[in-house]
C-alpha cells in the first residue's frame, strides 16, 4: 500500500526494493565531459593528474589547457532555467558570456568567428578578481577579460578551423609564422633569435617561407621527388604584387611540411641568429615541425586517404624526433599512415595504376609506393615492430609510366627536375639499384617478423632463423653490393647525392647485420637457452658446432660493417655533407656507434663526430653522440659487459695494440682530425666493402625513412 507523505504518494517498501533492483540494470548515467579545449578537439582521453593543473597531454605539448568550451557548455545549462535577459554591451576589452550573445554557447554564429573576435581583443588593465565575485561563481552574465595570446595556437587556427583545404597560403603562413605559444605579449618573438621580431610583417613572411621552400626544392627534392617543383612554385601565390588566388591552393599541412624541412637546412639570417644558443639549435625550425605535424592532425592527413595526404605522411617522417628512448618520439607512424592510404587507394595493384592516365600522377604514386614499400621494411627491423606491408601485398612493377625517350634535337629545352629524376629509371643500373634494395626489404621484413616476436625474447632466436638470416644476407651481399655499394677508388665525379646515396645503400646492408648481433646478443639462440636454463654442459647443445660457428660469423659480419660504416661516416663528415643530409645515414651510424662503443672500440669516434655534424640539423643526433660517448667510457672502465655474444665479440682493451692509442683513448675516443687522417684507407682496407668504379647509380634512396 502505498504512503501518503505532504500529498505526495510513495511506493511501499516492496515496490521500492523492485525499483532499486530495477535501478542497477539501467546504465549509469552519462559522465560530464570535462575534457579541455586540445583534448576535446583531438578526441582524445584528458587525463587529468589530482593536484596538476594541466592534463598530461597540454604538459607534453606546452599548451595552456583551456576550457574555453565546457565553461560555455555550463553557462549555457545553467542559463536555460533563466529568463532571457536582454543584451548587455561589453566593455571594452571584455567579453560577454551571455548565452544569447555567445556563439561559444550553442547559438548560431559560426564558432570560428568568435574566436577571431576574441583574437583582437585588448586586455583590460583591471584584472580578473576586480570583476569576479568573491564567492568565486560566474554568472551567465560575467565579463571576463580573454587577452589573445591566451587562447592556444590550434584553437586559433587548427582544430577549431579557421584554416581549411581551402585556406589560401598566405593566411596558413599566419598560422605557419605565428608567435610562440608561451611567449611574453610584449615580445612575443624574442624566444627564436634578435631578427625573428621581422615575421611580424606579412610581406617579409612569404619572402622567408619563399627562401624556406628553395632551400627544400635544392637539398630535400633530391632525396625525395615527390613534388612537382614548377607546379608547387605557381600554386604558391606569394610572389610580390602577386594577390591571385589560384584555381586549386596547396594542402595547408603540405605547405607547412615543406617551410618546415627548409628551416632544418637553410642559412637564412634569421635563422642564424637563432641558432646562436647552447647547442646550436633553432627553436623555429623545432616549432614548425611540431605545427606541420598538428596541422596535419587537425585536417585529418593521417584518417583520409589521398593522393596529398600520402605525399605529406612520407615528407613527415623523416622530420620526427626518431630516438626510441624519446617519449615524444613519432617514429613510423606517418610512413604507416601513408602506406594504409596507398592500400586503400588501391595503389598496389598494378590492374588500378594503368588506368591513371595523367603521367605525372601516376608517377607521383609509383615513387611513392616504393619509397613507403622500402621504409616500411627497413623501419620495422629499427624499430622492432612488425611491417605493415608483407611480400604478397603487391603486384606492381617499379615502374609503369610510359618511359621519356632518351632522344631529341640538340635545342630541345633542358628536362625539368622531375624528368632528370625519373630517367634514371629506364638504365639497366638504376633498375639493379630497384632490385638490390628491394630485396634487402624482404630480409628486413623477414628479420622483423621473427626477431621482434614475443615468443623470441622470451626463447631466444631459434637457429634455424639465424641460420635463414645469415643465409639470405651473405647471398644478397654477393648479388648486388658491388653494384650499389661504394666503389674502392670513388673514380668520377661524385656530388653530394651521388656520395650521400651510395654511401647510404652500402650502410644500409651493413646495419642490417648489426641489428642482427644485437638481438643474438639480447635474446640468445633458442637451442643454447633451453640447455643452459637446465644447468647442463653446451655440449648437450644438438648441432652446437654449427651454431658456434653461425654465432662468430654475426659477430664477425657485425663489427665489419660498423667499421664500414664508421669509415664512410669519416669520409661524408669531412666533406661536410652530413650538415645538409636528410638524415639518409642517420640511423646506420646510431646503430653503429653504440656497437662500437659496445666493444670499446676507439673508431667510434666517427660515428661520434658524424652524429655531432647531424645535430646542426636534428637535435636528436646530437643527444645520441652524447649517449654513444657515455656507452664507450663506461665499457673501457669495466662498467658495461655483453650478454650472449660476449664470447663471440671480445673487447679492445687498446686500438689495434697501440698503447699510446690504449692510453690517451681511456676516457674519450680518438679526435676526428685523427680519424679523419686515416678514413679514406679505412673504407678502401675493410675486406668485402671494397667494390670497383661505377658511375652515379641514381638520385633515389629509402635509407632516409629509417629514422
Amino acid at each position: 500500500m502505498p504512503l501518503i507523505v505532504a500529498g505526495l504518494a510513495l511506493p511501499s517498501h516492496s515496490m521500492q526494493s523492485q525499483m532499486h533492483e530495477l535501478a542497477k540494470t539501467l546504465p549509469p548515467p552519462r559522465k560530464q565531459n570535462t575534457a579541455c579545449d586540445a583534448c576535446r578537439s583531438r578526441k582524445v582521453k584528458c587525463n587529468r593528474l589530482p593536484g596538476q593543473d594541466k592534463c598530461q597531454h597540454c604538459l607534453s605539448k606546452n599548451y595552456p589547457c583551456t576550457h574555453y568550451v565546457q565553461q560555455a557548455t555550463s553557462e549555457k545549462k545553467k542559463s536555460s532555467t533563466l529568463s532571457r535577459r536582454p543584451r548587455n554591451l561589453s566593455t571594452a576589452g571584455y567579453v560577454s558570456l551571455t548565452p544569447a550573445d555567445d556563439p561559444l554557447l550553442g547559438f548560431p554564429a559560426a564558432l570560428e568567428d568568435v574566436i577571431a573576435q576574441r583574437m583582437h581583443i585588448l586586455p583590460h588593465p583591471l584584472t580578473q578578481s576586480s570583476i569576479v565575485p568573491s564567492d568565486g561563481v560566474v554568472s551567465p552574465t560575467t565579463q571576463l577579460p580573454v587577452a589573445p595570446h591566451a587562447l592556444p595556437l590550434l584553437v586559433k587556427y587548427g582544430f577549431y578551423p579557421p584554416i581549411t583545404l581551402k585556406t589560401p597560403t598566405r593566411e596558413v603562413l599566419s598560422y605557419v609564422f605565428a608567435p610562440p605559444e608561451n611567449a611574453h605579449p610584449q615580445g612575443s618573438y624574442a624566444q627564436w633569435g634578435e631578427l625573428a621580431h621581422k615575421l611580424e610583417s606579412d610581406a617579409f613572411k612569404a619572402e622567408f617561407a619563399l627562401d624556406l621552400v628553395e632551400v627544400f626544392f635544392q637539398i630535400v627534392h633530391t632525396r625525395m621527388p615527390l613534388l612537382n617543383p614548377d607546379q608547387f612554385r605557381s600554386r604558391l601565390r606569394l610572389q610580390p604584387g602577386d594577390s591571385s588566388v589560384p584555381d586549386e591552393v596547396l594542402h595547408p599541412a603540405l605547405v607547412a611540411t615543406v617551410i618546415a624541412w627548409g628551416t632544418k637546412f637553410s642559412e637564412h639570417p634569421l635563422l642564424v641568429a637563432d641558432r646562436q644558443r647552447v647547442g646550436g639549435q633553432s627553436l623555429l625550425a623545432k616549432t614548425l615541425i611540431d605545427r606541420s605535424r598538428d596541422l596535419a592532425e587537425a585536417l585529418k592527413v593521417h584518417r583520409i586517404p589521398s593522393l596529398d595526404h600520402v605525399v605529406i605522411g612520407l615528407l613527415l617522417e623523416p622530420l620526427q624526433n626518431q630516438n626510441p628512448d624519446d617519449p615524444n618520439r613519432f617514429h613510423c607512424f606517418w610512413i604507416s599512415a601513408a602506406t594504409r592510404h596507398l592500400l586503400e587507394l588501391q595503389v598496389n595493384h598494378k590492374a588500378v595504376l594503368t588506368t591513371i592516365s595523367a603521367p605525372d600522377a601516376r608517377g607521383t604514386m609509383i615513387f611513392a609506393f616504393w619509397m613507403a614499400c622500402i621504409a616500411d621494411a627497413y623501419g620495422s627491423v629499427y624499430y622492432r615492430h612488425k611491417p605493415v606491408l608483407d611480400d604478397d601485398d603487391y603486384d606492381i612493377d617499379f615502374y609503369t609510366v610510359d618511359p621519356i625517350s632518351p632522344e631529341g634535337d640538340g635545342h630541345a629545352p633542358a628536362p625539368n627536375p622531375r624528368e632528370q629524376l625519373e630517367a634514371p629509371f629506364y638504365s639497366s643500373q638504376f633498375l639493379g639499384y630497384y632490385r638490390a634494395a628491394h630485396a634487402l626489404a624482404r630480409i628486413a621484413r623477414q628479420m622483423s617478423r621473427n626477431l621482434w616476436r614475443p615468443s623470441t625474447d622470451s626463447d631466444g632466436v631459434p637457429f634455424e632463423v639465424l641460420y635463414a638470416l645469415t643465409t639470405q644476407l651473405s647471398a644478397w651481399r654477393d648479388e648486388f653490393l658491388t653494384i650499389v655499394g661504394v666503389p674502392s677508388n670513388f673514380e668520377g665525379e661524385w656530388d653530394f647525392v651521388s656520395a650521400v646515396s651510395s654511401c647510404a645503400s652500402d650502410a644500409t646492408y651493413h646495419v642490417m647485420w648489426v641489428v642482427l648481433f644485437n638481438a643474438v646478443d639480447e635474446f640468445g639462440v633458442k637451442e643454447v637457452n633451453e640447455v643452459t636454463r637446465m644447468n647442463q654442459p653446451l655440449s648437450m647443445v644438438p648441432n652446437y658446432s654449427q651454431i658456434d660457428l653461425v654465432m662468430r660469423k654475426v659477430a664477425d659480419e657485425a663489427l665489419h660493417g660498423a667499421l664500414r660504416i664508421s669509415g664512410l661516416a669519416g669520409v661524408l663528415t669531412s666533406n661536410g655533407y652530413l650538415r645538409l643530409d636528410p638524415a639518409v645515414m642517420l640511423v646506420s651510424v646510431v646503430q653503429s656507434g653504440n656497437l662500437l662503443a659496445r666493444l670499446g672500440r676507439p673508431e667510434v669516434s666517427n660515428c661520434v663526430a658524424g652524429l655531432e655534424q647531424y645535430s646542426y640539423s636534428y637535435e636528436d643526433a646530437g643527444e645520441q653522440a652524447v649517449d654513444i660517448r657515455r656507452i664507450y667510457n663506461q665499457t673501457r672502465s669495466g662498467e658495461l659487459e655483453l650478454q650472449h655474444m660476449a664470447a663471440f665479440a671480445p673487447r679492445l682493451s687498446s686500438y689495434e695494440g697501440s698503447e699510446s692509442s690504449a692510453s690517451s683513448s681511456q676516457q674519450h675516443p680518438p679526435s676526428p682530425q685523427h680519424q679523419n687522417a686515416t678514413t679514406s684507407m679505412l673504407v678502401d682496407d675493410l675486406g668485402n666493402g671494397v667494390h670497383s668504379p661505377g658511375s652515379d647509380f641514381g638520385t633515389q634512396d629509402y635509407g632516409m625513412y629509417s629514422r
